[in-house]
């Protein structure tokens, strides 16, 4: 990946932080950067340009990051990095629950920021990659019985329906497919999908896997597919015959 083609949003009411920021990712060879400081204005960006990654911060002037994530998960697919000075686990589990991809707690490295965008910019790549190279007639359809996954087109099918679906959500998603009836542990999955493990957090994958049981589990509390494994991971079951 190019990363001067790489076109970055950068979300902060702070024009220091935009500053440093902006400095730092022109070092590193990021060279595509546009900024917002309002919610209204980040909003407006998304409309009129297709972006690679986006960093986002949560306390703005006019609305928060949080409120505004799932608007512009609407027009875009593109990672969603949260920025906050707040370090919670609820606030964690808001920001990956509200559509954000990675988390980043104020202060804050910027050399790790950039080495996170460089993770989510890899994993996407890596799956457009996947999804042009492999011609197989059907090896791209993971079919499940009451869904199915299509790799090449980046879809997921419950019960006949396209269901919506987060680049995170999918290829964990997808991660499980391609492995049926094995077990993993929440770090293997973490280092699988999100490729850095010295980065993992478990909370990451616990809310990443009950979004996936809210689209293909009839009943999240008694899940069929996708089981956890007490004391060992999750494992997604797939029935003979499949």
């Amino acid at each position: 990946m190019n990363l001067q083609d790489v076109l970055i949003l950068l979300v902060d009411d702070e024009p220091a932080i935009r500053d440093m920021l902006q400095l730092i990712l022109n070092k590193e060879g990021f060279r595509q950067i546009d900024s917002a400081s309002t919610a209204q204005e980040a909003l407006n960006a998304c409309e009129r340009k297709k972006y690679d990654i986006i960093l986002l911060d949560v306390m703005l002037p006019d609305k928060s990051g949080f409120d505004i994530c799932p608007f512009l998960r609407v027009t875009t697919d593109a990672p969603i990095l949260f920025i906050t000075a707040k370090n919670s686990d609820l606030e964690k589990l808001t920001g990956f629950a509200m559509g954000g991809d990675d988390y980043i707690t104020k202060p804050f490295n910027p050399l790790e920021v950039v080495a996170r965008m460089k993770a989510q910019l890899r994993r996407v790549k890596l799956h457009d990659d996947e999804r042009t190279t492999n011609i197989s007639t059907n090896s791209y359809i993971y079919d499940f019985g009451r869904f199915q996954i299509n790799e090449r087109a980046g879809e997921l099918m419950v019960d006949g329906n396209v269901m919506p679906c987060p680049a995170q959500v999918f290829q964990l998603l997808l991660f499980f497919c391609k492995h049926p009836n094995q077990i993993f542990t929440k770090s293997q999955l973490y280092e699988a999908v999100w490729g850095e493990n010295s980065f993992g957090d478990d909370n990451t994958v616990s809310v990443h896997i009950g979004r996936i049981r809210e689209r293909i589990e009839k009943d999240m509390k008694a899940p069929q597919y996708l089981l956890t494994i007490r004391g060992l991971g999750y494992k997604l079951i797939q029935k003979e015959g499949m």
